[in-house]
């Protein structure tokens, strides 16, 4: 019979199930995921991540992650870039998605190609979170449209017009004048150092 203390080992493998294919499977391949060897055993786990608000059911009976699901671990001490110190997970969790996207139906993630903004810690193969018809202030990066072309510079005024800035000197700045049009404004980074 599987213990409570087990959940946690559970969960894990289901999250990297649902990772790599985007659902949870069956009661009969979930025995194999989660290495139990009955029906009633899984019932009894899943019934037990439902009741601490990792899992629910759909209408149609299926099981489906919810937002805790998604919530990763987070160190209270941020972590030095310098000289090594020891750091002790708070035992906090936090959702990426709740981290970075205030609103859901106006975010989006951008894939980045080129160099332009390589001095802001943006490289090309990262994607931005970008938050579209957000109000964008001097200083913002934007995702802007000029010539029915997207770019992706900080939003910048000179002379009393907007202007967009690389973070690259290799770059001229973009005057667009009139045909300046804000897509929306970035709110995150993502970059995974796997490839």
């Amino acid at each position: 019979m599987p213990k409570v203390a087990d959940d946690a080992a559970y969960l894990a493998r289901l999250q990297d199930y649902f990772a790599r294919w985007r659902s949870l499977p069956a009661y009969e391949p979930l025995q194999a995921v989660l290495g139990l060897a009955s029906r009633s055993a899984v019932a009894k786990v899943l019934h037990r991540l439902r009741d601490a608000g990792f899992l629910d059911r759909t209408p149609d009976g299926r099981w489906t992650p919810t937002g805790r699901f998604f919530e990763r671990p987070h160190a209270e001490c941020p972590v030095p870039a310098g000289v090594p110190l020891a750091a002790a997970d708070s035992g906090d969790t936090r959702s990426i998605d709740a981290w970075l996207v205030r609103h859901p139906s106006r975010t989006v993630l951008i894939p980045v190609t080129g160099d332009s903004m390589i001095e802001a810690g943006i490289h090309s193969g990262d994607r931005v979170v970008v938050e579209r018809d957000a109000p964008a202030r001097p200083g913002d990066v934007v995702v802007a449209v000029v010539d029915n072309e997207f770019t992706l510079k900080t939003l910048a005024v000179e002379n009393g017009e907007a202007v967009l800035q690389p973070a690259n000197p290799a770059y001229p700045i973009l005057r667009p004048g009139e045909r300046l049009t804000i897509f929306g404004v970035v709110v995150g980074l993502i970059r995974s150092y796997r490839r």
